[in-house]
């Protein structure tokens, strides 16, 4: 790692601890955990299992938004405010600039799913009082591996808004559609489990559909892919294969978009 890529880095994570915005959404991260332990006194029977299923939902609502707003702060408000001419004056690539941008929102992330899943841990295991479940989630290596694969997801949404962030001219582009692309990514694979089952006999819709989405998956990344929850909550272990699999695909994503940002933001002339 160069000099400047890690002073980059530094700047970046100093930046993402500051935002006051930031840590509002960190605060609405803490108040779905609280919801979420809350949540099990609706289930007399689960009530571990109800509060941590709405937990990830709740963390990987709060990851994603982190993601973005970090992005959004430490790349496209950057270049709005003309900031970015101070670090662009230091004699290193604009490559080193983004890659220690994204590096930086990388670090920050895995620091607030660590602080936002331990919060969690313990709302489950305070959910629900003393009774005890006849199929308790597991909160060992399933409930982490879970976490892990949720930071994932929100990276590969940070990389395709790390190059809208680059050419965008409105500020506020990245945010809303990253929003939107991890909205489409986290349903493309429920939707293509539908058609493929048969859309409850709706053979037109299949026919209609099916292509376009199949083209889509081409284009869009599976999210789902990336949602163990299933080990934690009902023991249903995803295998090892679809594991790696899933992995090699966000990871792959994530460089391409890192390419890509990079290329287009060499390019990219200010004014």
């Amino acid at each position: 790692m160069s000099a400047k890529l890690f002073e980059f880095l530094l700047s970046g994570l100093r930046s993402g601890i500051r935002g006051r915005s930031l840590q509002v959404v960190f605060a609405l991260g803490v108040l779905t955990i609280a919801a979420a332990y809350l949540s099990g006194s609706f289930s007399p029977r689960q009530p571990r299992t109800v509060a941590l299923d709405i937990g990830f939902s709740g963390l990987r609502f709060s990851l994603v938004l982190l993601n973005l707003l970090w992005v959004q702060e430490l790349v496209a408000r950057e270049i709005d405010r003309k900031t970015i001419y101070f670090s662009l004056a230091y004699p290193t690539s604009r490559g080193s600039f983004l890659v220690g941008r994204i590096a930086a929102v990388l670090g920050l992330s895995c620091v607030a799913a660590i602080i936002l899943g331990l919060l969690l841990l313990l709302a489950v295991i305070l959910a629900g009082g003393g009774y005890e479940q006849d199929l308790s989630p597991s909160l060992g290596l399933p409930f982490w591996l879970t976490v892990f694969g949720l930071v994932v997801d929100a990276a590969v949404v940070a990389g395709f808004a790390l190059c809208l962030a680059t050419i965008a001219t409105v500020p506020v582009l990245p945010l809303a559609l990253g929003a939107a692309f991890a909205i489409a990514g986290k349903a493309l694979g429920s939707a293509l489990d539908y058609l493929a089952a048969g859309a409850d006999g709706d053979e037109h819709l299949v026919r209609s559909v099916g292509p376009l989405l199949k083209g889509i998956r081409w284009l869009l990344p599976d999210l789902s892919r990336l949602d163990w929850r299933d080990w934690p909550l009902y023991m249903n272990q995803p295998s090892v294969e679809n594991v790696a699999w899933s992995l090699v695909m966000a990871a792959s994503y994530i460089g391409l978009t890192i390419l890509v940002a990079t290329r287009l933001f060499q390019r990219r002339e200010f004014s």
